[in-house]
C-alpha cells in the first residue's frame, strides 16, 4: 500500500502502472488494486472557497508561496520563500485557521513547509487501519519524513517497523 498526501491523479500518473493498493490525500481516497478510487467515508468540500480566500491573503503577503487545491483539502506551500518570514506567517495562518474552523469538522496541520486543511478524522493512520482490517500482514514497514506521517506511526506502533526520516522527535520506532 502506498500512502501519500498527494492527490489521486498524481499518484495514478506516477505509480498507476504498479499492481499495488493506493491511498491519496492523506487517507481521503482509497484505491484497491484493480478497482476504482473511493472516498474512505462521506466527506464535504463546500468549505474550500471560504478557507481559500483566507489563504490567498498569505500568498499575497509571502512571495513564492502558493495554494495547492485538491478535491477535499487545501495546502499552502511556502518552501521557496523568505526563510525568516515564512515560519512567522505559517504560525499566524495556522492560528487564524484553527480559530476560524473551530466549529467546522476540519483539521489544520503544519507539515514540512506547508499548512494543510482537510476534513477531520481522516489521516494516514485511519487509512492504515482500513488496510489492517482487511488482512493479516506478516510484515509491515512505514517510512516517512513529515509530521503527517506521525498519525501513521501511532497507528502502527505495535504492528510495524516504523522509520522516521529526519531528526525531529517521532512516534516511529527507528530514525534515519
Amino acid at each position: 500500500v502506498l500512502i501519500s498526501g498527494r492527490d489521486k491523479y498524481t499518484i495514478q500518473e506516477w505509480f498507476g502502472m504498479l499492481d499495488i493498493n493506493f491511498v491519496a490525500e492523506h487517507g481521503i481516497w482509497i484505491h484497491d488494486r484493480g478497482g476504482d478510487w473511493k472516498l474512505i467515508k462521506p466527506l464535504t468540500n463546500d468549505w474550500i472557497p471560504a478557507i481559500r480566500s483566507k489563504i490567498e491573503v498569505y500568498v499575497d503577503r509571502l512571495p513564492g508561496s502558493f495554494i495547492e487545491q485538491k478535491e477535499y483539502s487545501l495546502v499552502w506551500h511556502y518552501r521557496n520563500t523568505d526563510p525568516e518570514m515564512a515560519p512567522i506567517l505559517a504560525k499566524e495562518l495556522t492560528d487564524n485557521l484553527i480559530s476560524f474552523t473551530a466549529n467546522i469538522d476540519l483539521q489544520v496541520s503544519q507539515g514540512s513547509k506547508v499548512v494543510e486543511i482537510r476534513n477531520a478524522g481522516v489521516n494516514k493512520g485511519t487509512a492504515a487501519l482500513h488496510w489492517l482490517s482487511k488482512d493479516n500482514y506478516d510484515f509491515i514497514m512505514a517510512i516517512g519524513d513529515d509530521r503527517t506521517d506521525e498519525d501513521l506511526f501511532k497507528t502502527l506502533l505495535d504492528h510495524a517497523y516504523t522509520i522516521k526520516v529526519g531528526m525531529p522527535q517521532s512516534y516511529a520506532r527507528f530514525n534515519v
